[in-house]
C-alpha cells in the first residue's frame, strides 16, 4: 500500500522503503541540477559547492543542515522549479579536528542567487556558528538578489549583514570569493574579517560594468572594475589573492589555523624545533645602521619567528607597512613592521587603515602584537593632508590604544615624530619597548631638527654648511645618542640584536598571563 504526496508523488508505507526514498533524495541533492549544469561550471574553471566543501574541510567531517529544503515562491515560473539546497549548501566540520562552520553558494542552481529559503538557511548556520563559538567560512559565488523574489531576496541580505556585525570580534568570519559578487551582495564580505579571491573567476563590485559605463561613459571589464588584483593592491579589499582554487582554499585551512575559535580562547599553539634561544648573527648585516640605507624588513621577520614561517596579511596593498601572522616558540603573535624598501617605510593614509584593522583583529582573538619600528614619520604632502590623513593616522593610534593583548615594540634604527608615537610607543600603553644599538628616536631627523633649531647660526655663519654639519652632528650627540631614551625610561632595553628572538619570547612567557580592563562602556567612537 502506498501514499500520495503532490510534491514527492507515491511514497512507500513500510520504514525500509521510505528510508530507500530518503536516500534517493539526499543523492539527488548531492548531485545538484544536472551533469550539464556541473560541466558548465567546470568549463568556467571553476569547482562546485561540494567540491570547495571537501577541499576546506577534513576527509568525511561534513555535516550538512536543511539538505532538503527547497523555496515556497510562486510566479515567474518559479513554482515549477524547486531544487533541493536552494542554491546554498550549509553545515559544519573540522580543520585539522576545530570546528568550522561553512556556507557554500551553488551556482549551478539559479546561479547561486539568493532568495527568502536560501538567506533563511544561511541564517540558520551563521546563528549556529556564533551560539557554538567556532570560526565561520563563507564560499561565496552568487549572482546577487534572486530578482523573482523581490524584497523577500533583500531582506535575506540585511538579516546576513546584521549577523555578520553580530558575529564580528566573537568568532573568526572568513570570506572566500570563488564567482561574481555584486550589489549589496558584496557588503558581507567586506564586514568579515578576511576575504581571499581567486584571479580571473571572481570580482566584487557595487555597480557593475555596465552600469558605470552609462553613468559615467568609461568602459571597463569586470576584472579590471572588481577582479582579485585590484582589489589586492588598489582598493585593500581583498586580503589574500590566489591563482586557482585549491591553492585559496588551502590558504584558508592555514589561516584557520593560526586563529582562535572565538574571542574567549586563545590561538593554538603547537610545539616548535626552533630554539627559543636562537641567535640571529645575521641580523647585524641586515639591517645597516645608516639610517637612510633601505632594507627588505620581511628578511629581519623571517629570522625572527619560528622557521621563518609566517603568513602576511594585504601583502601587496599599503607595502610601506608589513601585517603578518606568525608564531614565536610554538605561540601565534600578529606582527606589525614598517617596511624600509616602499616609501622608507613612512606611514600614510592606507597603511595606517592597514595596521589600523590588522591590530584590531588581533586584539579582538587574543593575539599578542609585536611591532618592529623603523618609520621616518608620516608621509608628507597635499594629497594626503587633503585626503584627511590626521583621522586615518589617528585610527592606527586608537587601535593600539584600545588594544588589551600583550604588545611588545621593537625600534630597530629610526623612530621620528607623531609615527614613532603611534607605533605602540610605551606612551600609549606597549607593555615592553626595547631598542636595538642602531635606534634614532627623536621629534625629527637630525638634519630637520638642525634647520630649525640653529637656522640663524647657520645663515650667519662664513660657512654656512660646515656649521649646518656640526650643528647636526651637536643635534644627534645630545638628543638622538641610542641610549637617550634609555636613560629617561621610555624604553625598558637596548638588546643585542642577535638576542632579540630569544627576548622576545622570554617577554611573550611573561605576560601570557596578562589581564587588563577597559572602562566600562556600550563602545568606542573610533576615527573614521
Amino acid at each position: 500500500m502506498t501514499v500520495v504526496d503532490e510534491t514527492q508523488g507515491e511514497q512507500p508505507s513500510d520504514t525500509r522503503g521510505r528510508v530507500a526514498e530518503l536516500l534517493a533524495l539526499r543523492e539527488q541533492a548531492r548531485r545538484g541540477p544536472s551533469e550539464r549544469a556541473t560541466q558548465a561550471q567546470h568549463a568556467k574553471g571553476k569547482l562546485t559547492a561540494r567540491e570547495r566543501i571537501e577541499l576546506l574541510l577534513d576527509p568525511g567531517s561534513f555535516k550538512e543542515v536543511e539538505q532538503l529544503r527547497r523555496h515556497r515562491a510562486t510566479g515567474f515560473g518559479l513554482e515549477a522549479k524547486k531544487p533541493y539546497t536552494d542554491g546554498v549548501i550549509t553545515g559544519w566540520g573540522t580543520v585539522e579536528g576545530r570546528t568550522v562552520f561553512v556556507y557554500a553558494h551553488d551556482f549551478r542552481i539559479f546561479g547561486g542567487a539568493l532568495g527568502e529559503a536560501h538567506a533563511t538557511k544561511i541564517h540558520k548556520i551563521m546563528d549556529m556558528a556564533i551560539s557554538a563559538g567556532a570560526p565561520l567560512v563563507s564560499l561565496n559565488d552568487g549572482a546577487g538578489a534572486r530578482i523573482q523574489e523581490g524584497v523577500s531576496a533583500l531582506a535575506g541580505y540585511g538579516g546576513i549583514f546584521q549577523r555578520n556585525t553580530r558575529a564580528s570580534g566573537v568568532i573568526p568570519q572568513i570570506s572566500v570569493m570563488l564567482g561574481p559578487c555584486a550589489g549589496g551582495a558584496a557588503y558581507s564580505p567586506a564586514l568579515t574579517d578576511f576575504v581571499f579571491m581567486v584571479r580571473e573567476t571572481s570580482q566584487m563590485f557595487i555597480t557593475g560594468p555596465d552600469v558605470v559605463k552609462a553613468v559615467t561613459g568609461e568602459e571597463i571589464t569586470q576584472n579590471g572594475l572588481g577582479g582579485a588584483d585590484v582589489h589586492a593592491e588598489t582598493s585593500g579589499v581583498a586580503h589574500f589573492a590566489y591563482d586557482d582554487e585549491e591553492t585559496c582554499i588551502a590558504e584558508v585551512r592555514y589561516l584557520i589555523g593560526m586563529l582562535p575559535s572565538n574571542n574567549r580562547e586563545n590561538p593554538p599553539t603547537v610545539p616548535s624545533d626552533d630554539p627559543a634561544d636562537r641567535r640571529g648573527e645575521v641580523l647585524l648585516d641586515l639591517v645597516p645602521a645608516d639610517g637612510n640605507r633601505p632594507y627588505d624588513m620581511h628578511q629581519v621577520i623571517e629570522e625572527l619567528v619560528d622557521d621563518g614561517d609566517y603568513l602576511e596579511i594585504h601583502e601587496r596593498w599599503a607595502r610601506n607597512i608589513i601585517c603578518a601572522l606568525a608564531r614565536l616558540d610554538g605561540q601565534v603573535v600578529g606582527i606589525v613592521a614598517n617596511q624600509p624598501q616602499a616609501l622608507a617605510g613612512v606611514l600614510d593614509i592606507e597603511a595606517s587603515e592597514k595596521a589600523a584593522r590588522f591590530v584590531q583583529m588581533c586584539d579582538a582573538f587574543n593575539i599578542p602584537i609585536i611591532t618592529l619600528l623603523d618609520v621616518p614619520g608620516f608621509l608628507p604632502g597635499v594629497d594626503q593632508e587633503h585626503g584627511g590623513i590626521i583621522r586615518h593616522g589617528a585610527k592606527l593610534l586608537y587601535a593600539y590604544c584600545n588594544a588589551t593583548v600583550p604588545r611588545i615594540s621593537l625600534i630597530l634604527r629610526k623612530a621620528y615624530g607623531g609615527a614613532y608615537i603611534v607605533m605602540d610607543s610605551q606612551s600609549i600603553g606597549a607593555d615592553l619597548t626595547y631598542a636595538w644599538p642602531t635606534n634614532e628616536i627623536a621629534v625629527m631627523g637630525a638634519e630637520g631638527a638642525a634647520n630649525v633649531i640653529f637656522r640663524r647660526q647657520i645663515a650667519d655663519a662664513e660657512d654656512p654648511e660646515a656649521m649646518r654639519a656640526r650643528m647636526v652632528k651637536e643635534y644627534k650627540a645630545e638628543l638622538m645618542h641610542p641610549y637617550y631614551a634609555a636613560e629617561r625610561g621610555l624604553v625598558d632595553d637596548v638588546i643585542d640584536p642577535t638576542e632579540t628572538r630569544e627576548v622576545l619570547i622570554a617577554s611573550l612567557a611573561m605576560l601570557r598571563t596578562k589581564h587588563a580592563d577597559l572602562p566600562s562602556r556600550k563602545h568606542g567612537n573610533p576615527p573614521q
